[in-house]
Protein backbone atom coordinates (compact mmCIF):
# COMPACT_ATOMS: atom_id res chain seq x y z
CA UNK A 1 0.00 0.00 0.00
CA UNK A 2 2.63 2.49 1.07
CA UNK A 3 4.98 1.68 -1.80
CA UNK A 4 2.30 1.98 -4.48
CA UNK A 5 0.72 5.17 -3.13
CA UNK A 6 3.80 6.99 -1.85
CA UNK A 7 2.07 7.66 1.47
CA UNK A 8 2.35 6.06 4.90
CA UNK A 9 4.54 5.04 7.82
CA UNK A 10 5.98 1.55 7.38
CA UNK A 11 8.07 1.23 10.60
CA UNK A 12 5.26 2.59 12.77
CA UNK A 13 2.83 0.15 11.19
CA UNK A 14 5.19 -2.81 11.64
CA UNK A 15 5.58 -2.03 15.35
CA UNK A 16 1.85 -2.55 16.01
CA UNK A 17 0.92 -5.25 13.50
CA UNK A 18 1.04 -8.21 15.90
CA UNK A 19 -1.01 -6.27 18.44
CA UNK A 20 -3.75 -5.52 15.93
CA UNK A 21 -3.81 -9.02 14.45
CA UNK A 22 -4.06 -10.63 17.90
CA UNK A 23 -6.86 -8.31 19.02
CA UNK A 24 -8.98 -9.05 15.96
CA UNK A 25 -8.16 -12.76 15.93
CA UNK A 26 -8.56 -13.59 19.62
CA UNK A 27 -9.97 -10.72 21.68
CA UNK A 28 -12.46 -8.36 20.04
CA UNK A 29 -16.12 -9.14 19.43
CA UNK A 30 -17.13 -7.76 16.01
CA UNK A 31 -19.14 -8.41 12.85
CA UNK A 32 -17.43 -7.19 9.70
CA UNK A 33 -20.73 -7.26 7.82
CA UNK A 34 -22.28 -5.00 10.47
CA UNK A 35 -19.41 -2.78 11.69
CA UNK A 36 -21.73 -0.77 13.95
CA UNK A 37 -23.63 -3.62 15.57
CA UNK A 38 -24.47 -2.86 19.19
CA UNK A 39 -22.66 -5.76 20.88
CA UNK A 40 -19.29 -5.09 19.31
CA UNK A 41 -16.15 -4.22 21.22
CA UNK A 42 -14.60 -0.89 20.28
CA UNK A 43 -11.06 -0.54 18.98
CA UNK A 44 -9.52 2.90 18.45
CA UNK A 45 -6.15 3.40 16.75
CA UNK A 46 -5.19 6.68 18.42
CA UNK A 47 -1.74 6.34 16.86
CA UNK A 48 -3.33 7.08 13.51
CA UNK A 49 -0.13 7.06 11.47
CA UNK A 50 -0.05 3.27 11.93
CA UNK A 51 -3.12 3.08 9.71
CA UNK A 52 -1.56 0.80 7.08
CA UNK A 53 -1.36 -1.98 9.68
CA UNK A 54 -4.97 -1.42 10.71
CA UNK A 55 -6.16 -1.50 7.10
CA UNK A 56 -4.27 -4.73 6.42
CA UNK A 57 -5.94 -6.36 9.44
CA UNK A 58 -9.39 -4.98 8.63
CA UNK A 59 -8.96 -6.43 5.14
CA UNK A 60 -8.02 -9.82 6.59
CA UNK A 61 -11.22 -9.90 8.66
CA UNK A 62 -13.62 -8.79 5.95
CA UNK A 63 -14.14 -5.09 6.61
CA UNK A 64 -12.27 -4.00 3.47
CA UNK A 65 -12.11 -5.36 -0.08
CA UNK A 66 -9.11 -6.06 -2.30
CA UNK A 67 -10.08 -2.96 -4.28
CA UNK A 68 -9.98 -0.84 -1.14
CA UNK A 69 -6.41 -1.96 -0.47
CA UNK A 70 -5.27 -1.37 -4.06
CA UNK A 71 -6.83 2.12 -4.01
CA UNK A 72 -5.11 3.15 -0.76
CA UNK A 73 -3.92 6.75 -1.03
CA UNK A 74 -5.69 7.39 -4.34
CA UNK A 75 -8.37 10.06 -4.90
CA UNK A 76 -11.01 7.41 -5.65
CA UNK A 77 -10.17 5.23 -2.65
CA UNK A 78 -11.52 5.32 0.92
CA UNK A 79 -8.16 4.66 2.62
CA UNK A 80 -5.58 7.31 3.40
CA UNK A 81 -2.59 7.81 5.63
CA UNK A 82 -4.82 7.98 8.72
CA UNK A 83 -8.15 6.31 9.57
CA UNK A 84 -11.28 8.21 8.47
CA UNK A 85 -14.36 7.00 10.35
CA UNK A 86 -16.69 8.62 7.79
CA UNK A 87 -15.34 6.35 5.05
CA UNK A 88 -13.62 3.30 6.52
CA UNK A 89 -15.76 0.41 7.86
CA UNK A 90 -14.45 -0.59 11.28
CA UNK A 91 -12.70 2.71 12.01
CA UNK A 92 -14.51 4.01 15.10
CA UNK A 93 -12.93 7.49 15.06
CA UNK A 94 -10.88 9.62 12.69
CA UNK A 95 -7.45 9.79 14.30
CA UNK A 96 -3.97 11.04 13.58
CA UNK A 97 -3.67 14.19 15.62
CA UNK A 98 -2.09 12.60 18.67
CA UNK A 99 -3.73 12.69 22.08
CA UNK A 100 -7.34 12.45 20.89
CA UNK A 101 -8.06 8.72 20.75
CA UNK A 102 -7.94 8.09 24.49
CA UNK A 103 -10.27 10.97 25.45
CA UNK A 104 -12.84 9.72 22.92
CA UNK A 105 -12.42 6.14 24.16
CA UNK A 106 -12.98 7.27 27.75
CA UNK A 107 -16.22 8.87 26.58
CA UNK A 108 -17.35 5.65 24.90
CA UNK A 109 -16.45 3.58 27.97
CA UNK A 110 -18.38 5.98 30.23
CA UNK A 111 -21.40 5.80 27.93
CA UNK A 112 -21.33 2.01 27.97
CA UNK A 113 -21.17 2.05 31.77
CA UNK A 114 -24.10 4.45 32.01
CA UNK A 115 -26.16 2.15 29.77
CA UNK A 116 -25.05 -0.97 31.72
CA UNK A 117 -23.59 -2.54 28.57
CA UNK A 118 -20.77 -5.10 28.62
CA UNK A 119 -18.87 -4.00 25.50
CA UNK A 120 -15.14 -3.50 25.97
CA UNK A 121 -13.10 -0.55 24.69
CA UNK A 122 -9.49 -0.91 23.51
CA UNK A 123 -7.33 2.01 22.40
CA UNK A 124 -3.77 1.87 21.08
CA UNK A 125 -1.55 4.89 21.75
CA UNK A 126 2.10 5.57 20.99
CA UNK A 127 4.75 6.17 23.63
CA UNK A 128 5.45 9.59 22.14
CA UNK A 129 1.74 10.28 22.23
CA UNK A 130 1.90 9.74 25.99
CA UNK A 131 3.62 13.13 26.23
CA UNK A 132 0.27 14.75 25.36
CA UNK A 133 -1.52 16.23 28.36
CA UNK A 134 -4.87 14.91 27.17
CA UNK A 135 -3.62 11.36 27.72
CA UNK A 136 -3.08 11.92 31.43
CA UNK A 137 -6.23 13.98 31.92
CA UNK A 138 -8.14 11.08 30.37
CA UNK A 139 -6.27 8.53 32.49
CA UNK A 140 -7.33 10.42 35.60
CA UNK A 141 -10.97 10.58 34.47
CA UNK A 142 -10.97 6.85 33.70
CA UNK A 143 -9.64 5.95 37.14
CA UNK A 144 -12.10 8.15 38.98
CA UNK A 145 -15.01 6.77 36.98
CA UNK A 146 -13.88 3.17 37.57
CA UNK A 147 -13.77 2.30 33.87
CA UNK A 148 -12.87 -1.37 34.07
CA UNK A 149 -14.23 -1.76 30.53
CA UNK A 150 -11.33 0.28 29.13
CA UNK A 151 -7.90 -0.99 28.06
CA UNK A 152 -5.08 1.19 26.79
CA UNK A 153 -2.27 -0.49 24.85
CA UNK A 154 0.89 1.61 24.64
CA UNK A 155 3.15 0.97 21.65
CA UNK A 156 6.41 1.35 23.59
CA UNK A 157 8.80 1.38 20.62
CA UNK A 158 11.23 3.92 22.03
CA UNK A 159 10.20 6.92 19.95
CA UNK A 160 9.56 9.03 23.03
CA UNK A 161 13.01 8.30 24.47
CA UNK A 162 14.65 10.21 21.63
CA UNK A 163 13.49 13.46 23.25
CA UNK A 164 12.73 12.46 26.85
CA UNK A 165 14.80 9.43 27.87
CA UNK A 166 13.85 9.73 31.56
CA UNK A 167 10.31 8.42 31.26
CA UNK A 168 9.09 5.37 33.20
CA UNK A 169 5.81 4.64 31.43
CA UNK A 170 4.72 1.67 33.57
CA UNK A 171 5.25 3.69 36.76
CA UNK A 172 3.27 6.61 35.34
CA UNK A 173 0.23 4.50 34.46
CA UNK A 174 0.40 2.81 37.85
CA UNK A 175 0.55 6.22 39.53
CA UNK A 176 -2.72 7.13 37.83
CA UNK A 177 -4.37 4.08 39.36
CA UNK A 178 -4.35 1.76 36.34
CA UNK A 179 -3.66 -1.95 36.44
CA UNK A 180 -0.40 -2.00 34.47
CA UNK A 181 1.03 -4.97 32.56
CA UNK A 182 4.33 -4.97 30.62
CA UNK A 183 4.55 -7.41 27.71
CA UNK A 184 6.41 -8.24 24.50
CA UNK A 185 4.29 -6.45 21.90
CA UNK A 186 5.36 -8.85 19.17
CA UNK A 187 4.36 -12.05 21.04
CA UNK A 188 0.77 -13.03 20.27
CA UNK A 189 0.39 -15.18 23.39
CA UNK A 190 1.46 -12.34 25.68
CA UNK A 191 -0.83 -9.86 23.93
CA UNK A 192 -3.79 -12.23 24.15
CA UNK A 193 -3.17 -13.18 27.78
CA UNK A 194 -2.87 -9.55 28.86
CA UNK A 195 -5.99 -8.46 26.96
CA UNK A 196 -8.13 -11.34 28.27
CA UNK A 197 -6.83 -11.44 31.84
CA UNK A 198 -9.70 -11.22 34.35
CA UNK A 199 -10.39 -7.62 35.25
CA UNK A 200 -9.85 -5.93 38.59
CA UNK A 201 -13.26 -4.48 39.38
CA UNK A 202 -13.38 -0.72 38.93
CA UNK A 203 -9.86 -0.46 37.50
CA UNK A 204 -8.88 0.44 33.91
CA UNK A 205 -5.99 -1.50 32.37
CA UNK A 206 -2.81 -0.31 30.66
CA UNK A 207 -0.83 -2.83 28.61
CA UNK A 208 2.67 -1.50 27.97
CA UNK A 209 3.82 -3.36 24.87
CA UNK A 210 7.56 -3.35 24.19
CA UNK A 211 7.95 -3.14 20.42
CA UNK A 212 10.46 -2.27 17.71
CA UNK A 213 9.79 0.16 14.87
CA UNK A 214 10.07 -1.64 11.56
CA UNK A 215 9.94 -5.03 13.29
CA UNK A 216 10.63 -7.93 10.93
CA UNK A 217 12.95 -6.15 8.50
CA UNK A 218 16.24 -5.32 10.14
CA UNK A 219 17.41 -2.62 7.72
CA UNK A 220 14.33 -0.49 8.49
CA UNK A 221 14.16 -1.24 12.22
CA UNK A 222 14.74 1.55 14.69
CA UNK A 223 14.50 5.31 14.28
CA UNK A 224 15.66 7.72 11.65
CA UNK A 225 15.18 8.07 7.92
CA UNK A 226 12.64 5.25 7.55
CA UNK A 227 9.96 6.90 9.72
CA UNK A 228 8.11 8.26 6.66
CA UNK A 229 10.30 6.97 3.87
CA UNK A 230 8.84 5.34 0.76
CA UNK A 231 10.93 2.37 -0.48
CA UNK A 232 12.57 2.41 -3.86
CA UNK A 233 11.86 -0.51 -6.21
CA UNK A 234 15.06 -2.23 -5.09
CA UNK A 235 14.33 -1.63 -1.40
CA UNK A 236 10.78 -2.89 -1.82
CA UNK A 237 12.10 -6.08 -3.39
CA UNK A 238 14.45 -6.55 -0.44
CA UNK A 239 11.63 -5.98 2.06
CA UNK A 240 9.44 -8.58 0.34
CA UNK A 241 12.30 -11.09 0.28
CA UNK A 242 13.01 -10.63 3.98
CA UNK A 243 9.35 -11.03 4.97
CA UNK A 244 8.88 -14.08 2.76
CA UNK A 245 11.96 -15.62 4.34
CA UNK A 246 10.54 -15.11 7.82
CA UNK A 247 11.85 -11.66 8.76
CA UNK A 248 14.85 -10.09 10.45
CA UNK A 249 17.34 -10.97 7.71
CA UNK A 250 19.58 -8.68 5.66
Amino acid sequence: MVYQSGEGHIPSSFSVLEILETLYKSVLQFDSERPDYKERDFFVLSKGHGAAALFAVLHSYGFLTDADIHEYGSPKGILGGHPDSTRVPGAEFSTGSLGHGLPMSVGVAMGLKIDSLRNQVFVLVGDGECHEGTVWESANVATNNKLDNLTVIVDWNGSAAQLMPQDDLPAKWEAFGWETLVIDGHAANEIQNAALKPRIEGTPRAIIAKTTKGFGVDFIMGHGQWHHRIPSEEEMSSIRNVLLAGGDQN
